[in-house]
């Protein structure tokens, strides 16, 4: 081997491509887990944060879509190439924003949102519960539905603290490691319909107990 002659990644444009699309998969993992810790440290604001999140988030939504059949799973790509990047592997998991699956206290003058804010995401709640009862199964289907009823969910004041969210962020993570395509199960979509509706529930009681109190 010649030490002074480049070496090459790629013969034929079909492994170009795939070269590029590893490396750029890569970049995305290295940028978004500094976009994670600077947003921790307080280096970026939320207002910065999201829009950027979002658009690495559905950059490698994207990019999954050309090297998924050849990766395997995300985990299974960072292993290989040894990232230790654990914020950025939890971002791409969840596939939404740290302001999205962290409740934020309302700011000053929020109350006059909140009915809004209410009949939004209750009408969240029902489209997605009446989705799974029409039988959609795909993650295509669900999954849109999902993450808008989570950004709704999280605008309230102690939602952080809701047994909900748990069950929300579950299955939020279950859906985005599928591929589109990919269709859950019927004993899935019982247990989640069972956790949306304890959800719903549980979003009402905490609502008619902050009025009480207030």
């Amino acid at each position: 081997m010649n030490l002074d002659e480049e070496v090459r990644l790629y013969t034929t444009p079909a492994e170009r491509e795939r070269a590029e699309n590893l490396a750029t998969l890569y970049s995305i993992i290295v940028s978004l887990e500094y976009l994670e810790r600077a947003y921790v440290r307080d280096s970026v604001s939320g207002k910065e944060y999201t829009p950027a999140c979002i658009k690495l988030l559905a950059q490698y939504k994207s990019l999954m879509k050309l090297v998924s059949d050849e990766i395997g799973t995300l985990e299974a790509f960072m292993k290989r190439f040894k990232m230790d990047h654990p914020a950025a592997l939890h971002r791409l998991l969840l596939g939404v924003p740290a302001t999205i699956e962290h409740a934020s206290e309302p700011s000053d003058g929020a109350g006059a949102e909140t009915g809004k804010w209410v009949a939004e995401t209750t009408q969240s709640f029902i489209t997605f519960m009446d989705a799974l009862k029409l039988n959609l199964r795909a993650k295509d289907q669900l999954h849109p539905f999902l993450t808008e009823l989570m950004s709704g969910y999280t605008r309230f004041r102690g939602s952080g603290e809701w047994e909900g969210r748990g069950k929300i962020l579950g299955w939020l993570i279950t859906l985005n490691a599928m591929k589109a395509s990919d269709e859950i199960t019927e004993e899935q979509s019982r247990q989640m319909l069972f956790d949306i509706e304890h959800a719903y529930s549980e979003f009402f009681r905490s609502l008619s107990s902050s009025g009480k109190s207030s």
